[in-house]
């Protein structure tokens, strides 16, 4: 059988790209070390005292290492608890884990100008861990539709000199 030199042309350029593709996302999921989202997030634990009570309160908690802080948040329509009234306040050069989660339906978490971008989703947490350097502020959004005023759902992050942070304190 006799192929045109075109479509044998057309018929290698198609296989090294399907190898491209295969090589790409074999190198992605092994290669670089990023892993799938797997069943590891956890539930609000009501008889873990520690976290429910921190998402009665929500806001910034010292870490269990020095410069690391905890913020808990809640998404619930339409605000962020903290956030949306009072922004959230983190010291800058520190490590800061958000710890998330819903109330009521399905919202998105993202700190824009970062790549923190997660879902808050109804009793699971939701665990985000990154490190600010520069003090800078930041809007928070909730990047999944949620219901009539979703568009109205941001907030603030301020990341602060350590010294001014040192003045309002931490829950």
């Amino acid at each position: 059988m006799h192929v045109h030199r075109f479509e044998r042309l057309w018929l290698v350029g198609a296989l090294t790209l399907i190898v491209l593709f295969i090589g790409t996302v074999t190198y992605g999921a092994v290669g670089a070390g990023y892993g799938m989202v797997d069943d590891t997030g956890g539930e609000v634990d009501p008889t873990n005292t520690t976290e429910s009570e921190n998402f009665r309160s929500p806001g910034v908690y010292n870490g269990s290492e020095s410069d690391h802080y905890d913020v808990y948040i809640e998404a619930k329509q339409f605000l962020f608890v903290p956030g949306t009234s009072d922004p959230v306040r983190v010291p800058a050069n520190s490590t800061v884990t958000f710890h998330v989660t819903s109330t009521d339906v399905m919202h998105g978490f993202e700190v824009v100008g970062t790549n923190i971008n997660t879902m808050a989703v109804p009793g699971q947490v939701a665990t985000v861990t990154v490190e600010f350097d520069e003090p800078d502020e930041y809007g928070l959004v909730c990047n999944e539709y949620c219901g009539n005023g979703h568009h109205d759902m941001e907030g603030s992050l301020e990341v602060v000199p350590p010294a001014q942070f040192n003045e309002s304190g931490v829950n």
